[in-house]
């Protein structure tokens, strides 16, 4: 869901580059082609039906006995308690031997079980579908009871201020929503991005998504952010390094950053390298005047330059990849690692997402059960996207596979150094290969241990998010949205997904229950 910044050109030089597509060939051109497309859509969505209000209802009073209740502050826990949870919060948690006999309670069994807090999603674009029940019904069977939404609109924030966003018991938590993402087309001086952020704050966003500015600009949404007491999260745009970032308060770094940046900064010829990059933005200054050019824009990025590497990058951006990847400092990585942990300034890795972009032709993409449920049509399109990534040259898929590798090395590094991390998948809830559990695994390739995911899915969103007295912990007075494990969660990463049983807002749901939840929708999905 997010731009990857990395490159350019298609791999090995074939096809023109994007700068040069997007100046020469044009971009401008691109945006009035679009233009009428994008006018379309803003007709459409101003005339489309007003969604219905929704609520969570009132959950009954119920009590989860004999469970073993994992803290994840400290990896501590309490064994045969009992969990007493009424109107959706935790009225008491203590020893099982002790409860009080309350003959109107419904009783969960939960011996051999382990409870910990729901887990949470802090990089997902879900609410940008059209209808996204199904991506819900997945977040919930997956164990996510809160999400962070990643790009947003004012007519978003309208809809959630009159809770007409399908939020209930049967959905995520929704934590956090921005206003509409930061890029040249809203936001191309500093007088614009403040009045942008201004505007967005009036609107109640929570925090500013920043994708593409120039130096000046970004420099200028951070400090026009933090004034507003609003969080600046997002990608490092073309002329921006990731240490420089860091030092002027950037709060939450997605995806490494975003592309080549990070890689730049952690060679051992930094300073060299970066000096050979473009520092202007990939199209001309004119074309954020054209009519519905941020809309167009929009389009024309998502339609051709997300999904996997080979989509953007170019002959001359594999060298370079290549030569910073020869070059890479565990110094360096360490060095922004322990400022990141002195700044407070946190990461989303999305290691998943990033791995469908570099290691695409892993048998696993293939094999994955989701492409047995889904319609034939899409099933196709992902499958072929697979093949044409399994085509490319063996020279490039190495330097791709590289980038990923480096990716895990650097979190683990990262981890080390104490960077405050949390997990999300850049994803709608759905999808080959992007499950919450991959993150896990993939977060355990790097070097996390079973607590330390733990924490970056639980404590590490609460303390972010300045929630830790109603989220991350099982304890009293917090939101009642937890699991049942029956596996040792501080055991085995694998064991963090071993999910029994889900609870979102005092409502309990088993995970058979999820799952004929999703085939119902899947269905629904395949008639229309």
């Amino acid at each position: 869901m997010c731009t990857s910044g990395t490159a350019d050109r298609t791999p090995s030089g074939r096809g023109a580059s994007r700068r040069t597509f997007l100046k020469r060939a044009g971009l401008g051109a691109a945006l009035v082609g679009l233009g009428a497309v994008a006018a379309e859509t803003v007709r459409a969505s101003t005339t489309a039906p007003t969604p219905a209000r929704t609520a969570v209802s009132v959950a009954g009073p119920v009590r989860i006995d004999n469970v073993t209740v994992v803290d994840p502050t400290d990896g501590s826990v309490r064994r045969e308690h009992s969990i007493v949870i009424r109107n959706g919060l935790i009225e008491a948690l203590l020893p099982t031997a002790s409860v009080p006999v309350e003959s109107s309670m419904r009783v969960i069994a939960g011996e051999g079980r382990f409870a910990v807090p729901g887990y949470n999603d802090m990089h997902t674009h879900v609410l940008q579908d059209a209808n996204p029940r199904l991506g819900f019904a997945l977040m919930l069977a997956q164990g996510i009871t809160g999400i962070r939404q990643m790009e947003g609109s004012a007519e978003m924030l309208t809809n959630r201020a009159e809770n007409r966003l399908g939020l209930n018991e049967t959905t995520p938590r929704l934590l956090a929503l921005p206003g509409e993402l930061l890029l040249p087309f809203n936001a191309n001086t500093v007088d614009g991005v403040r009045d942008v952020i201004a505007r967005q704050w009036d609107d109640g966003a929570d925090f500013i998504k920043m994708v593409l500015t120039d130096r000046e600009v970004f420099d200028a949404a951070i400090e026009a952010a933090h004034a507003q007491g609003l969080r600046i999260a997002g990608h490092m745009p073309p002329p921006v390094r990731i240490d420089e970032a860091v030092e002027s308060g950037f709060d939450s770094f997605e995806h490494l950053g975003t592309g080549l940046s990070v890689f730049l900064t952690l060679s051992a010829d930094a300073d060299r390298l970066w000096a050979k990059q473009p520092k202007d933005l990939p199209f001309p200054s004119w074309a954020v005047k054209l009519p519905f050019a941020g809309a167009a824009f929009d389009a024309f990025l998502k339609g051709g330059f997300l999904g996997p590497a080979t989509n953007s990058t170019n002959a001359e951006q594999l060298l370079t990849l290549k030569e910073t990847f020869a070059t890479y400092s565990e110094d360096r990585a360490a060095e922004l690692g322990g400022a990141f942990a002195r700044k407070q300034a946190w990461n989303t890795p999305t290691l998943v997402g990033i791995r469908t972009k570099y290691r695409l032709d892993d048998p696993e993409f293939r094999d994955d059960p989701w492409l047995d449920r889904i319609p034939a049509a899409q099933r196709d399109a992902e499958l072929a996207e697979i093949e044409k990534f399994r085509a490319t040259p063996t020279k490039d898929l190495d330097i791709f596979h590289e980038y990923y590798d480096r990716t895990l090395q650097t979190i683990g590094i990262w981890a080390k150094e104490g960077a405050p991390m949390m997990t999300g998948t850049d994803n709608n809830g759905k999808g080959a290969g992007t499950a919450l559990a991959l993150e896990f695994r993939e977060l355990g390739k790097a070097g996390l241990t079973p607590l330390e995911i733990l924490q970056a899915t639980t404590t590490a969103p609460a303390t972010y998010l300045g929630r830790t007295d109603g989220m991350g912990r099982i304890d009293e007075g917090m939101n009642a949205d937890l699991l049942l494990l029956d596996r040792d969660p501080l055991a085995a990463i694998d064991n963090l997904s071993s999910i029994s049983l889900v609870m979102r807002d005092g409502h309990d749901y088993t995970v058979q229950q999820l799952d004929k939840r999703v085939d119902e929708l899947l269905a629904e999905q395949l008639e229309s």
